[in-house]
This record gives C-alpha cells, sequence and structure tokens, in this order.
C-alpha cells in the first residue's frame, strides 16, 4: 500500500474526492475510458495505466502494490506508517482502485487496519472488496464489509465456519497446509466476473501472489525517506544465486515527492485456468 500495510489512511481520511496531486483535471475521463477499447488515455495516464488494460498472458490483468522507503520499508520498528509515501502516492492507489474490479487483501491488514477500500481521493467507481480469510476470523463489524453499493466477498477455506453480514458472497477455495494457493485465489474471482484485480495488502499477501507467479505487474511506491530498519515490503523465498532471480522490465515515473517502478512481470506469470476453481 501507500504508506504501510494496505490501506491504513483508510481509518482516519474524510469522505469526499480529494485529488491534491498532479494534473488532476486530466484524470475525470480515465475510468470510462480505461473500460473502453477505444482511444489512448490522456496524458499521463496512460504511459502509466495503458499498460492494465488488456491481459498479455490470458484474459485476466492482476496487478500488486506496495508503498515503501528507500530501503524498502512499508512501517517501522514500531509499526508506524501513517504516512510514508506522498499524497501523490496515496492518489495513485486510489486511482489504481478506481480502474480495477476488485481489490484483494489478507485478513490480518482487514483486522489490523480495518480500512474502507474505497475510491474517495480521486474520481471513479469503488471497486469490490475481496478479504483472504482461510479461517473466517474476519469480524462482521470490520468496515470492508459495509453495505455500501460495492461487491464484498471473503476467500475462505472450503468448509470454514464464517458468519458474515448478508450481502457478502463467501467464496470457498479448497487449502492447502491451511493456505490458499493465490493461483485457485484468482481462479474463483475470475469465474466470479472479475479480470482486473489489485492486490493491495499487506506484505506477506503480496509476497505470496508474487512468489507464486500470479501478477502482470508490480506497481512500487518508493518515498525519499530511509526508516533503517522495520517491515520489508516483499519477503520471497531466498534464493542462492543472482542468475536465479525475478527479472522485471521497469518503467519509471515520477509522482510528487515519490517515485512509481512499474515492474513488468508478464514473462513469468501462470496462466490461470478457471476450470480447475475449488468449490
Amino acid at each position: 500500500m501507500a504508506g504501510g500495510r494496505s490501506a491504513k489512511g483508510d481509518r482516519s481520511e474524510p469522505g469526499g474526492t480529494q485529488d491534491r496531486s498532479g494534473p488532476a483535471s486530466s484524470w475525470a475521463p480515465v475510468p470510462k475510458t480505461f473500460r473502453t477499447a477505444d482511444g489512448s488515455l490522456p496524458p499521463p495516464w496512460e504511459d502509466i495505466f495503458g499498460p492494465l488494460r488488456k491481459g498479455v498472458i490470458d484474459d485476466l490483468v492482476l496487478v500488486g502494490q506496495c508503498g515503501q522507503s528507500i530501503d524498502a520499508r512499508i512501517a517501522t520498528l514500531t509499526g508506524h506508517s501513517h504516512y510514508i509515501n506522498s499524497e501523490a502516492g496515496l492518489a495513485h492507489l486510489h486511482r489504481l482502485r478506481a480502474l480495477v474490479d476488485a481489490v484483494v487483501i489478507g485478513v490480518g491488514t482487514a483486522i489490523a487496519d480495518d480500512p474502507l477500500l474505497t475510491v474517495r481521493r480521486v474520481e471513479g467507481p469503488n471497486p469490490a472488496r475481496v478479504i483472504v480469510d482461510p479461517t473466517g476470523r474476519l469480524p462482521p463489524t470490520a468496515r470492508v464489509l459495509a453495505a455500501d453499493g460495492a461487491r464484498r466477498l471473503v476467500v475462505t477455506a472450503a468448509g470454514a465456519r464464517a458468519r458474515f453480514p448478508g450481502g457478502v458472497e463467501i467464496v470457498p477455495v479448497a487449502a492447502t497446509n491451511g493456505q490458499l494457493a493465490p493461483a485457485a485465489i484468482i481462479a474463483a474471482l475470475a469465474a466470479r466476473g472479475f479480470q482486473r484485480i489489485l492486490i493491495e495488502g499487506g506484505a506477506d499477501t503480496v509476497s505470496r501472489f508474487l512468489a507464486a507467479r500470479c501478477l502482470d505487474r508490480l506497481h512500487i511506491l518508493v518515498a525519499p525517506i530511509i526508516l533503517g530498519g522495520g517491515r520489508s515490503s516483499l519477503t520471497l523465498p531466498p534464493i542462492e544465486r543472482v542468475d536465479e532471480a525475478v527479472r522485471a522490465p521497469m518503467r519509471v515515473h515520477a509522482l510528487g515527492g515519490d517515485v512509481l517502478l512499474d515492474c513488468d512481470l508478464s514473462a513469468q506469470r501462470v496462466p490461470i485456468d478457471c476450470a480447475k476453481m475449488s468449490t
């Protein structure tokens, strides 16, 4: 997330549209144009978001997002992260939400941060909210489950007992050793009509989707600060040799005081087979 785990700033941000960064006047038509096949997006949005309009491997576009310091930290040792990234970085996160069909977070982030996962800093529609909760421990009072017109889905292990408010869709996925495979989660969401999906947080959730090769793009927002310690933005299985590292062609964009690293992971993304969805 821009500034820590998922959308931590959701706890205190007021409602209403607030676009306090960049050429806001050119953004208004972008969400609608983005979803059509005709025409480029107005500058600078085509360069930044154009790669997310169409899938390369299949019909899906899967993008992860994290905000961090120069030394790749998303919070201090005490867990403080409000805010690492600038207003422009936070607006970028809300623009991503406005362009995708669904935003995914882990249950740990949902409980710790109690985010809204809505679009408020920019114009655009709210995405569906998806919480990965294998054992059904998300409290029914969580703000991501509030009935506000957006679809609300909880992905659980098949057979898990959970009690959620009316209108919340339960998405059962077969678990292995208590874990839900990222590819199975995506397949289940794709079968329910979601094609563009944002994996927003927290760090463990984004890392798991990256390690499973289930991301087309990774947006990393780097703030001009050094924390010197704290939670890392990504944690992946260790490798022995540099030539085993994931290689990602990268585009760089300046967003206010932050730098956006748009990493292309499509060369290593696995195809998602919706026919293998677990129910």
